[in-house]
């Protein structure tokens, strides 16, 4: 039985946060991304074309990469992204109009939060995980496991400063995933031809990533 959307998010557990300034520059971060191991990635609605790369990335690898959107902040992105490919919609901010049509569409909702009652309002909404954003602005591992004190059934990914540094304290905190910017995404190495600096990074999560789920 193939992975579902979730068990495929939780397993690599990190959501490449892809900021790329053109449809080139973003293919080749998931390029080097994929040869890492990695194969997630949150395409931003910032990007020039975005739908245009979420068409090229779906064509290109099928289901051998699990594509998301993110920065959704309407349901009309919402709807554009899961048509050209996305299985998950991800928001910086909480948008009840951009939950519903993700779950109708059935796909995986993960709205943005930072305060407990914006995480406990998104999860009731009917999020499928809670994206806490700008977590390490607010004290970082240790924020979220303040946050799950109460709240030990949400699902939650930190984003906003995971380095590798942090990874592994995210994981430990109770992070079902790392939503990762540009310590993963490194937009300056793929532009000076040096897309294994990327490769590398994303074997090193991994690897951090597998350590901290032992302990």
């Amino acid at each position: 039985m193939p992975e579902s959307t979730k068990e495929i998010m939780e397993r690599v557990g990190l959501i490449p946060v892809l900021r790329a300034k053109s449809v080139a520059q973003g293919r080749a971060v998931v390029k080097a991304m994929i040869a890492g191991g990695v194969n997630i990635v949150e395409v931003t609605m910032t990007v020039p074309g975005a739908i245009d790369l979420l068409k090229d990335l779906k064509r290109e690898y099928g289901n051998d990469l699990l594509l998301g959107s993110g920065t959704v902040t309407t349901a009309e992105q919402a709807q554009a992204t899961i048509d050209a490919g996305a299985e998950f919609v991800v928001s910086p901010s909480l948008h009840l109009e951009v939950i519903r049509v993700t779950r109708s569409n059935s796909k995986i909702s993960c709205p943005g939060a930072l305060t407990p009652t914006e995480a406990i309002t998104a999860w009731n909404a009917g999020a499928d995980y809670v994206k806490i954003f700008p977590c390490s602005a607010v004290g970082g591992a240790s924020y979220l496991k303040a946050l799950l004190a109460p709240f030990p059934h949400l699902k939650l990914i930190p984003t906003g400063g995971v380095t590798l540094q942090t990874a592994a304290s995210f994981i430990q905190a109770g992070a079902r995933a790392l939503g990762v910017g540009s310590d993963l995404v490194n937009l300056a190495a793929v532009d000076a031809g040096n897309g294994e600096t990327i490769t590398e990074t994303a074997r090193a999560y991994l690897k951090v990533l597998a350590e901290a789920r032992k302990k």
